[in-house]
Protein backbone atom coordinates (compact mmCIF):
# COMPACT_ATOMS: atom_id res chain seq x y z
CA UNK A 1 0.00 0.00 0.00
CA UNK A 2 1.15 3.83 -0.37
CA UNK A 3 1.73 6.01 2.25
CA UNK A 4 2.15 9.55 2.96
CA UNK A 5 3.38 11.02 6.41
CA UNK A 6 2.22 14.85 6.77
CA UNK A 7 4.64 16.23 9.57
CA UNK A 8 3.78 19.61 11.21
CA UNK A 9 5.52 21.73 13.91
CA UNK A 10 9.23 21.79 14.66
CA UNK A 11 12.19 20.28 13.03
CA UNK A 12 12.30 17.77 16.14
CA UNK A 13 8.70 16.32 15.01
CA UNK A 14 10.41 16.36 11.24
CA UNK A 15 12.96 13.88 12.19
CA UNK A 16 10.42 11.57 14.01
CA UNK A 17 8.58 11.61 11.05
CA UNK A 18 11.98 11.28 8.56
CA UNK A 19 12.48 7.98 10.88
CA UNK A 20 9.38 6.54 10.54
CA UNK A 21 9.47 6.50 6.70
CA UNK A 22 12.45 4.66 6.84
CA UNK A 23 10.49 2.15 9.16
CA UNK A 24 7.91 2.21 6.70
CA UNK A 25 9.72 1.44 3.59
CA UNK A 26 11.78 -0.94 4.96
CA UNK A 27 8.84 -3.25 5.39
CA UNK A 28 7.61 -2.66 1.53
CA UNK A 29 5.18 -0.01 1.83
CA UNK A 30 5.72 2.46 -1.18
CA UNK A 31 5.64 6.64 -0.16
CA UNK A 32 4.05 9.12 -1.66
CA UNK A 33 4.83 13.07 -1.03
CA UNK A 34 0.58 14.05 -1.16
CA UNK A 35 -1.86 12.25 1.27
CA UNK A 36 -4.03 12.18 -1.91
CA UNK A 37 -1.75 9.93 -3.64
CA UNK A 38 -1.99 7.83 -0.45
CA UNK A 39 -3.92 4.67 0.76
CA UNK A 40 -2.63 5.63 4.45
CA UNK A 41 -1.82 9.27 5.57
CA UNK A 42 0.19 9.17 8.56
CA UNK A 43 -0.01 13.18 10.40
CA UNK A 44 2.64 13.45 12.72
CA UNK A 45 0.83 16.58 15.26
CA UNK A 46 2.19 19.18 17.31
CA UNK A 47 0.76 20.19 19.99
CA UNK A 48 2.43 22.89 21.65
CA UNK A 49 0.15 25.61 21.71
CA UNK A 50 -3.07 26.70 20.76
CA UNK A 51 -2.46 27.17 17.17
CA UNK A 52 -0.29 24.14 16.56
CA UNK A 53 -3.32 22.31 18.08
CA UNK A 54 -5.94 24.33 15.71
CA UNK A 55 -3.63 23.22 13.09
CA UNK A 56 -3.12 19.46 13.92
CA UNK A 57 -6.82 18.97 14.06
CA UNK A 58 -7.13 21.46 10.94
CA UNK A 59 -5.02 18.95 9.24
CA UNK A 60 -6.86 15.68 10.38
CA UNK A 61 -10.33 17.14 9.36
CA UNK A 62 -8.79 17.25 6.12
CA UNK A 63 -7.52 13.70 5.76
CA UNK A 64 -11.14 12.91 6.75
CA UNK A 65 -12.52 14.39 4.11
CA UNK A 66 -9.90 12.03 1.62
CA UNK A 67 -11.14 9.42 3.24
CA UNK A 68 -14.90 10.18 2.71
CA UNK A 69 -14.42 10.75 -1.02
CA UNK A 70 -13.14 7.25 -1.06
CA UNK A 71 -9.13 8.12 -2.01
CA UNK A 72 -7.93 7.85 1.01
CA UNK A 73 -8.53 4.89 3.00
CA UNK A 74 -6.86 4.70 6.46
CA UNK A 75 -5.63 7.43 9.09
CA UNK A 76 -2.62 7.54 11.47
CA UNK A 77 -2.66 9.91 14.33
CA UNK A 78 0.51 10.86 16.11
CA UNK A 79 3.00 12.79 17.58
CA UNK A 80 2.55 15.69 20.45
CA UNK A 81 -1.27 16.24 20.19
CA UNK A 82 -2.15 12.50 20.43
CA UNK A 83 0.77 12.19 23.24
CA UNK A 84 -0.79 14.93 25.06
CA UNK A 85 -4.54 14.19 25.06
CA UNK A 86 -4.76 10.55 24.23
CA UNK A 87 -7.84 9.00 24.50
CA UNK A 88 -9.85 12.52 23.71
CA UNK A 89 -8.28 12.37 20.36
CA UNK A 90 -9.30 8.57 19.73
CA UNK A 91 -12.90 9.89 20.79
CA UNK A 92 -12.95 12.70 18.76
CA UNK A 93 -11.60 11.80 16.00
CA UNK A 94 -13.52 8.44 15.06
CA UNK A 95 -12.11 8.36 11.36
CA UNK A 96 -8.32 8.09 12.44
CA UNK A 97 -7.97 4.12 12.35
CA UNK A 98 -4.92 4.88 14.92
CA UNK A 99 -4.04 7.16 17.89
CA UNK A 100 -0.66 6.58 18.59
CA UNK A 101 1.87 8.32 21.33
CA UNK A 102 5.37 8.79 20.88
CA UNK A 103 6.64 5.98 22.66
CA UNK A 104 4.67 3.86 19.91
CA UNK A 105 6.50 5.38 16.62
CA UNK A 106 9.02 2.54 16.27
CA UNK A 107 6.09 0.27 15.90
CA UNK A 108 4.61 1.77 13.35
CA UNK A 109 5.15 -1.01 10.96
CA UNK A 110 3.13 -2.87 13.18
CA UNK A 111 0.35 -0.67 13.93
CA UNK A 112 0.16 0.13 9.52
CA UNK A 113 -0.25 -4.12 9.37
CA UNK A 114 -2.95 -3.94 11.95
CA UNK A 115 -5.40 -1.55 10.49
CA UNK A 116 -5.16 -2.84 7.29
CA UNK A 117 -6.42 -5.72 8.27
CA UNK A 118 -9.39 -3.64 9.82
CA UNK A 119 -8.33 -2.93 13.52
CA UNK A 120 -8.33 0.22 15.09
CA UNK A 121 -5.53 0.45 17.09
CA UNK A 122 -4.97 2.98 20.19
CA UNK A 123 -2.01 2.50 21.83
CA UNK A 124 0.45 4.95 24.50
CA UNK A 125 4.25 3.26 25.42
CA UNK A 126 6.42 4.91 27.85
CA UNK A 127 7.43 8.15 26.71
CA UNK A 128 11.11 6.93 26.83
CA UNK A 129 10.13 4.40 24.30
CA UNK A 130 10.77 7.40 21.48
CA UNK A 131 14.14 6.32 20.51
CA UNK A 132 17.50 8.17 20.15
CA UNK A 133 19.16 6.88 17.05
CA UNK A 134 17.72 5.12 13.70
CA UNK A 135 17.73 5.43 10.44
CA UNK A 136 15.77 8.10 8.12
CA UNK A 137 14.57 9.04 4.93
CA UNK A 138 15.64 12.87 4.46
CA UNK A 139 12.51 14.87 3.61
CA UNK A 140 14.09 18.51 3.38
CA UNK A 141 15.89 19.52 0.72
CA UNK A 142 19.26 16.66 -0.32
CA UNK A 143 22.09 19.22 1.01
CA UNK A 144 20.36 19.25 4.42
CA UNK A 145 19.41 17.62 7.62
CA UNK A 146 18.72 18.05 11.01
CA UNK A 147 20.90 16.13 13.70
CA UNK A 148 18.57 15.65 16.88
CA UNK A 149 21.23 15.58 19.57
CA UNK A 150 18.58 15.47 22.67
CA UNK A 151 14.77 14.53 23.11
CA UNK A 152 12.69 16.06 25.74
CA UNK A 153 13.39 18.88 28.16
CA UNK A 154 13.74 19.02 31.84
CA UNK A 155 13.76 23.47 32.24
CA UNK A 156 10.55 22.99 33.45
CA UNK A 157 9.76 26.78 32.25
CA UNK A 158 6.35 27.85 33.89
CA UNK A 159 4.34 28.31 30.78
CA UNK A 160 5.40 25.25 28.12
CA UNK A 161 3.78 22.00 28.18
CA UNK A 162 6.95 20.28 26.67
CA UNK A 163 8.27 18.28 29.27
CA UNK A 164 4.96 16.41 30.12
CA UNK A 165 4.59 15.94 26.22
CA UNK A 166 7.84 14.96 25.57
CA UNK A 167 9.22 13.89 28.46
CA UNK A 168 12.88 14.50 30.91
CA UNK A 169 15.70 15.76 28.60
CA UNK A 170 17.90 12.72 27.29
CA UNK A 171 20.56 13.22 25.19
CA UNK A 172 21.91 11.08 22.36
CA UNK A 173 25.23 9.56 23.57
CA UNK A 174 28.24 11.16 21.56
CA UNK A 175 29.11 8.11 19.84
CA UNK A 176 25.59 7.46 18.69
CA UNK A 177 25.82 11.53 17.50
CA UNK A 178 28.76 11.46 15.10
CA UNK A 179 27.62 7.96 13.59
CA UNK A 180 24.59 9.77 12.55
CA UNK A 181 25.94 12.67 11.16
CA UNK A 182 29.26 10.61 9.41
CA UNK A 183 26.09 8.79 7.83
CA UNK A 184 24.10 12.28 6.57
CA UNK A 185 27.68 13.57 5.10
CA UNK A 186 27.78 10.92 3.75
CA UNK A 187 24.37 10.88 1.61
CA UNK A 188 25.56 13.95 0.68
CA UNK A 189 24.57 16.62 3.17
CA UNK A 190 26.14 19.56 3.47
CA UNK A 191 24.38 21.85 5.73
CA UNK A 192 23.82 20.24 9.08
CA UNK A 193 21.45 21.83 11.84
CA UNK A 194 22.02 20.60 15.41
CA UNK A 195 18.61 20.59 17.14
CA UNK A 196 17.35 19.89 20.59
CA UNK A 197 15.20 21.57 22.75
CA UNK A 198 17.81 22.95 24.69
CA UNK A 199 20.98 22.26 22.44
CA UNK A 200 23.50 24.01 25.31
CA UNK A 201 22.05 21.39 27.91
CA UNK A 202 23.30 18.81 25.73
CA UNK A 203 25.38 15.71 27.56
CA UNK A 204 24.59 16.79 31.14
CA UNK A 205 22.64 13.94 32.37
CA UNK A 206 24.81 11.11 30.49
CA UNK A 207 28.41 13.20 31.70
CA UNK A 208 27.32 15.51 34.42
CA UNK A 209 28.85 18.60 32.04
CA UNK A 210 27.81 20.21 29.03
CA UNK A 211 29.56 18.79 26.07
CA UNK A 212 27.83 20.81 23.39
CA UNK A 213 31.61 22.51 22.80
CA UNK A 214 33.40 19.03 22.15
CA UNK A 215 30.65 17.63 20.03
CA UNK A 216 30.59 20.54 17.57
CA UNK A 217 34.79 20.52 17.28
CA UNK A 218 33.55 16.74 16.64
CA UNK A 219 31.49 17.48 13.96
CA UNK A 220 33.66 19.91 12.05
CA UNK A 221 36.28 17.21 11.57
CA UNK A 222 33.75 15.39 9.58
CA UNK A 223 34.22 15.54 5.56
CA UNK A 224 32.07 17.09 3.40
CA UNK A 225 29.86 19.74 5.90
CA UNK A 226 30.34 23.10 4.38
CA UNK A 227 27.85 24.79 6.88
CA UNK A 228 27.05 23.92 10.66
CA UNK A 229 24.36 25.84 12.48
CA UNK A 230 23.30 25.46 15.94
CA UNK A 231 19.77 25.94 16.90
CA UNK A 232 17.78 26.45 20.35
CA UNK A 233 20.53 27.53 22.78
CA UNK A 234 19.10 28.81 25.89
CA UNK A 235 21.12 31.74 27.44
CA UNK A 236 22.15 31.02 30.79
CA UNK A 237 24.37 27.94 29.08
CA UNK A 238 26.09 29.61 26.70
CA UNK A 239 29.80 29.20 28.37
CA UNK A 240 32.48 30.95 26.94
CA UNK A 241 33.49 27.47 25.78
CA UNK A 242 31.03 27.71 23.59
CA UNK A 243 31.66 30.84 22.13
CA UNK A 244 35.00 29.95 21.61
CA UNK A 245 33.99 26.94 19.43
CA UNK A 246 31.53 29.00 17.40
CA UNK A 247 33.87 31.81 16.86
CA UNK A 248 36.60 29.45 15.60
CA UNK A 249 35.66 26.62 13.80
CA UNK A 250 35.20 27.85 10.32
CA UNK A 251 32.90 25.44 9.30
CA UNK A 252 30.14 26.54 12.19
CA UNK A 253 27.85 29.74 10.68
CA UNK A 254 28.19 32.44 12.75
CA UNK A 255 24.32 32.73 13.92
CA UNK A 256 22.55 31.72 16.99
CA UNK A 257 19.35 30.89 17.77
CA UNK A 258 18.44 32.08 21.51
CA UNK A 259 15.06 32.15 22.81
CA UNK A 260 15.24 34.71 25.87
CA UNK A 261 11.25 35.23 26.25
CA UNK A 262 11.62 38.13 28.06
CA UNK A 263 13.90 40.71 29.81
CA UNK A 264 11.43 41.89 32.54
CA UNK A 265 13.23 40.37 35.48
CA UNK A 266 10.18 40.18 37.52
CA UNK A 267 8.48 38.22 34.30
CA UNK A 268 11.72 36.15 33.44
CA UNK A 269 11.34 35.04 37.33
CA UNK A 270 7.95 34.03 37.16
CA UNK A 271 8.12 32.38 33.59
CA UNK A 272 11.16 29.95 35.75
CA UNK A 273 13.27 31.72 33.29
CA UNK A 274 17.12 31.52 34.71
CA UNK A 275 18.36 34.81 33.63
CA UNK A 276 17.98 38.51 34.41
CA UNK A 277 18.06 41.82 32.01
CA UNK A 278 21.70 42.38 33.51
CA UNK A 279 23.15 38.48 31.94
CA UNK A 280 20.92 38.86 28.85
CA UNK A 281 22.51 42.30 27.87
CA UNK A 282 26.22 41.49 29.17
CA UNK A 283 25.67 38.26 26.82
CA UNK A 284 24.80 39.83 23.41
CA UNK A 285 27.46 42.28 24.60
CA UNK A 286 30.34 39.05 24.49
CA UNK A 287 28.84 37.63 21.51
CA UNK A 288 28.74 40.51 19.77
CA UNK A 289 32.52 41.43 20.76
CA UNK A 290 33.92 38.02 20.26
CA UNK A 291 31.82 37.18 16.89
CA UNK A 292 31.60 40.63 15.29
CA UNK A 293 29.73 39.18 12.35
CA UNK A 294 27.15 36.88 14.40
CA UNK A 295 23.85 37.21 13.41
CA UNK A 296 20.80 36.64 16.48
CA UNK A 297 18.14 35.45 16.29
CA UNK A 298 15.48 35.53 19.48
CA UNK A 299 12.02 34.30 20.39
CA UNK A 300 10.18 36.49 22.71
CA UNK A 301 6.76 35.63 24.71
CA UNK A 302 4.24 38.62 25.44
CA UNK A 303 1.05 37.99 27.86
CA UNK A 304 2.73 36.00 30.40
CA UNK A 305 0.32 35.90 32.83
CA UNK A 306 0.78 39.51 35.36
CA UNK A 307 2.67 41.26 32.65
CA UNK A 308 1.64 44.98 33.16
CA UNK A 309 2.12 47.67 30.26
CA UNK A 310 5.40 49.05 32.02
CA UNK A 311 6.78 45.59 32.18
CA UNK A 312 5.77 45.46 28.14
CA UNK A 313 7.07 48.36 27.11
CA UNK A 314 10.39 47.73 28.83
CA UNK A 315 10.17 44.43 26.55
CA UNK A 316 9.77 46.76 23.63
CA UNK A 317 12.65 49.00 24.50
CA UNK A 318 15.45 46.14 25.09
CA UNK A 319 14.28 45.11 21.64
CA UNK A 320 15.45 48.59 19.91
CA UNK A 321 18.20 48.65 22.15
CA UNK A 322 19.19 44.81 20.98
CA UNK A 323 18.62 45.07 17.31
CA UNK A 324 18.63 41.44 16.93
CA UNK A 325 19.04 40.66 13.37
CA UNK A 326 16.11 37.76 13.39
CA UNK A 327 13.23 37.70 16.10
CA UNK A 328 9.73 35.96 16.27
CA UNK A 329 7.05 36.95 19.28
CA UNK A 330 4.63 35.03 20.26
CA UNK A 331 1.20 35.98 22.01
CA UNK A 332 1.05 33.58 25.49
CA UNK A 333 -0.88 30.47 24.88
CA UNK A 334 -2.74 29.06 27.96
CA UNK A 335 -1.84 25.57 28.28
CA UNK A 336 -3.97 23.33 30.50
CA UNK A 337 -1.15 21.62 33.19
CA UNK A 338 1.62 24.02 33.45
CA UNK A 339 2.06 25.88 36.04
CA UNK A 340 1.30 29.45 34.46
CA UNK A 341 -2.39 28.55 33.33
CA UNK A 342 -2.91 28.55 37.73
CA UNK A 343 -1.35 31.76 37.73
CA UNK A 344 -3.88 34.59 38.12
CA UNK A 345 -3.81 38.05 36.78
CA UNK A 346 -4.46 35.96 33.13
CA UNK A 347 -3.90 38.64 30.24
CA UNK A 348 -7.04 39.16 27.91
CA UNK A 349 -6.27 37.70 24.68
CA UNK A 350 -6.83 40.80 23.00
CA UNK A 351 -4.26 42.42 24.74
CA UNK A 352 -1.39 39.35 24.27
CA UNK A 353 -2.44 39.50 20.00
CA UNK A 354 -2.32 43.12 20.20
CA UNK A 355 1.58 43.33 22.26
CA UNK A 356 2.44 40.92 19.87
CA UNK A 357 1.88 42.47 16.87
CA UNK A 358 3.37 45.85 17.91
CA UNK A 359 6.87 43.84 18.62
CA UNK A 360 6.67 42.14 15.25
CA UNK A 361 6.38 45.76 13.68
CA UNK A 362 8.72 47.04 15.79
CA UNK A 363 11.30 44.40 14.11
CA UNK A 364 10.15 44.31 10.57
CA UNK A 365 11.70 48.25 11.23
CA UNK A 366 14.56 46.86 12.67
CA UNK A 367 14.97 44.12 10.35
CA UNK A 368 14.64 46.47 6.98
CA UNK A 369 17.37 48.93 8.42
CA UNK A 370 19.74 45.70 9.12
CA UNK A 371 18.92 44.51 5.68
CA UNK A 372 19.64 47.77 3.83
CA UNK A 373 22.88 47.95 5.44
CA UNK A 374 24.02 44.63 3.61
CA UNK A 375 23.53 46.19 0.33
CA UNK A 376 26.97 46.16 -1.22
CA UNK A 377 28.18 43.66 0.96
CA UNK A 378 29.15 40.12 -0.27
CA UNK A 379 28.16 36.79 1.37
CA UNK A 380 27.38 32.84 0.52
CA UNK A 381 24.56 31.26 -0.16
CA UNK A 382 23.33 28.36 -1.13
CA UNK A 383 20.58 27.63 -3.77
CA UNK A 384 17.76 26.31 -3.05
CA UNK A 385 14.87 26.44 -5.58
CA UNK A 386 14.16 27.65 -9.07
CA UNK A 387 10.98 29.85 -9.65
CA UNK A 388 10.40 29.70 -13.26
CA UNK A 389 7.70 31.76 -13.08
CA UNK A 390 9.53 34.95 -11.45
CA UNK A 391 12.74 33.40 -13.46
CA UNK A 392 14.59 33.70 -10.10
CA UNK A 393 16.80 31.66 -8.00
CA UNK A 394 15.60 31.22 -4.63
CA UNK A 395 18.74 30.90 -2.30
CA UNK A 396 19.56 31.59 1.32
CA UNK A 397 22.57 33.21 3.02
CA UNK A 398 24.43 31.65 6.38
CA UNK A 399 22.76 34.30 7.89
CA UNK A 400 19.27 32.59 7.42
CA UNK A 401 18.31 29.02 9.16
CA UNK A 402 15.58 27.24 6.71
CA UNK A 403 12.47 28.24 6.73
CA UNK A 404 12.20 31.11 9.55
CA UNK A 405 14.24 33.67 7.59
CA UNK A 406 14.78 35.37 4.75
CA UNK A 407 15.27 34.47 0.89
CA UNK A 408 17.99 35.77 -1.74
CA UNK A 409 16.72 35.85 -4.96
CA UNK A 410 19.20 35.71 -7.74
CA UNK A 411 18.92 36.29 -11.50
CA UNK A 412 19.89 33.08 -13.75
CA UNK A 413 18.70 30.57 -16.23
CA UNK A 414 16.90 27.29 -14.93
CA UNK A 415 20.32 25.55 -16.37
CA UNK A 416 22.96 27.92 -14.47
CA UNK A 417 22.58 26.81 -11.11
CA UNK A 418 22.27 23.40 -9.19
CA UNK A 419 20.27 23.04 -5.86
CA UNK A 420 22.77 22.40 -3.00
CA UNK A 421 25.10 24.50 -4.98
CA UNK A 422 27.17 27.11 -2.64
CA UNK A 423 28.00 30.68 -4.33
CA UNK A 424 29.65 33.92 -3.16
CA UNK A 425 26.75 36.59 -3.98
CA UNK A 426 26.89 40.84 -3.43
CA UNK A 427 23.50 41.85 -2.05
CA UNK A 428 22.03 44.45 -4.66
CA UNK A 429 18.82 45.62 -2.96
CA UNK A 430 16.13 44.63 -0.33
CA UNK A 431 12.79 43.02 -1.53
CA UNK A 432 10.68 43.63 1.15
CA UNK A 433 11.62 43.90 4.70
CA UNK A 434 13.21 40.04 5.30
CA UNK A 435 14.36 39.24 1.94
CA UNK A 436 16.85 40.46 -0.40
CA UNK A 437 18.06 40.31 -4.29
CA UNK A 438 22.08 39.61 -4.96
CA UNK A 439 24.15 38.59 -7.88
CA UNK A 440 26.38 35.95 -8.06
CA UNK A 441 30.39 37.11 -8.18
CA UNK A 442 31.89 33.82 -7.74
CA UNK A 443 29.54 29.92 -8.63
Amino acid sequence: MVVSMVSLGCAKNLVDSERMLALIQEAGYTLAADPADAEIAIVNTCGFIQSAKEEAIDTILELAELKKAGSLKKIVVTGCLAERYKEEVAEQFPEADAVIGIGDQPEIVRVLNEITEGLRVTQFAPKNCMPLTGDRIIATLPFMAYLKIAEGCSNGCTYCAIPAIRGKFRSVPMEDVLAEAQSLAGSGVTELLVIAQDTTRYGEDLYGVSRLPELLKALCKIDGFRWIRVLYCYPERISDELIGVIAEEPKIVKYMDIPVQHCNDEVLKNMRRKCTAEMLRALFAKLRSRIPDITLRTTLLVGFPGETDEQFNELAEFVQEMRFDRMGCFAYSEEEGTVAARMENQVDEDIRQHRAELLMEQQMQIAAELNAERVGTETEAVIEDYDSEAGFWLARTAADAPEIDGRLYLAGLPEQYAVGQYVTVRITSTVDDYDLMGEVTVS
